[in-house]
């Protein structure tokens, strides 16, 4: 399994490139994200998978809690700082400084590009309770959306629906909101008795979304009926910190947690994880599915390794 350490750095945020197979990007903060400054990890996965290699790095004052790459430009990335501020980065041209866009009075803790081939625009969400719409090409907000009562943890686009993103929060809450009408979301929800740490839509049913909550559970969700959930998953010993869906299997998602495990479960064949990797010794923070490669994911946490790797789980998956 290649690995990679981030020395006297914490890992926060990891993801594949959606045009480059072999590339992905890690997020990370000094002293657990509680003081000192942040580096973006730029790495490629050798050809036999073999090894991961730095590519570049980029410094920042302050802790780096997520990024995302953009869906438009292999080059840029985006990333999301303790200070508020959101930076866009051309590793194209490394000797330039990061465009910035600062408006959150607190962390911003999830930045996420649209989805959709209609738009781009980018989310971010943050401690001060908002969420917030921009466009990468302005230096000011499109929207600020307002509702959540606690920080927001994380917000996601749509992968079907245009303009369609959804929001989780200290608060409980999942909310479902259209990026047009800021005054309100379209739906809001009480997802679990505990703060909602995380959301993923399915890849395969637009109207299936998943949450993943302090209280160690993963909760399914169909927007065409919100009474109940239509799956819970339980196992996880402490909070699920993050959770995505698999771009390649209907049912399958991954999730990473402050047990130290990154968990891969079938919501159709059991409420129990399908396998459980043991491979970190601090929180686990970051996950991603490789889009390019089937089974293949990255996670990174607190112990400053960055891991890629096929779980077993999803190689049996892939030769049925």
């Amino acid at each position: 399994m290649p690995t990679f350490i981030t020395p006297n750095r914490h890992g926060y945020s990891v993801r594949f490139s959606p045009f480059h197979k072999d590339r992905l990007v890690c997020a990370t903060s000094q002293y657990y994200g509680l003081t000192g400054g942040g580096t973006l990890f730029v790495l490629d996965v050798a050809s036999n998978a073999s090894t991961v290699s730095e590519v570049c790095t980029y410094e920042w004052q302050d802790g780096l809690f997520d990024v995302v790459w953009s869906e438009t430009d292999p080059n840029l990335l985006v990333a999301a700082s303790g200070d508020g501020i959101i930076h866009i980065w051309d590793i194209s041209a490394p000797q330039n400084p990061a465009q910035t866009l600062k408006e959150h009075k607190k962390e911003i803790y999830s930045v996420d590009w649209s989805q959709t081939r209609q738009e781009q625009f980018i989310l971010s969400a943050s401690w001060d309770c908002t969420i917030k719409l921009w466009d990468p090409t302005r230096c000011a907000s499109l929207a600020t959306y307002l509702g959540h009562s606690q920080l927001v943890y994380n917000a996601m686009w749509s992968p079907h629906i245009p303009s369609c993103f959804a929001s989780v929060s200290g608060d409980g809450t999942l909310r479902i909101w259209n990026s047009g009408v800021s005054q309100k979301a379209s739906i809001i929800m009480k997802a679990h008795d505990a703060e909602v740490l995380s959301c993923s839509w399915c890849k395969y049913d637009q109207n299936i979304l998943a949450t993943g909550g302090s209280d160690g559970l993963i909760r399914g969700w169909d927007l065409r009926s919100l009474a109940m959930p239509i799956f819970e998953q339980k196992g996880c010993e402490y909070a699920v910190r993050r959770i995505q869906f698999s771009p390649h299997y209907l049912s399958v998602l991954a999730s990473v947690s402050y047990d130290f495990t990154t968990r891969i479960w079938d919501y159709k064949a059991s409420t129990e994880a399908i396998e459980v990797l043991r491979h970190h010794s601090e929180f686990v923070y970051g996950l991603d599915f490789n889009n390019h490669i089937e089974g293949q994911i990255a996670d990174c946490g607190w112990d400053s390794l960055v891991h890629v790797f096929t779980p077993r789980s999803l190689t049996s998956l892939s030769s049925m």
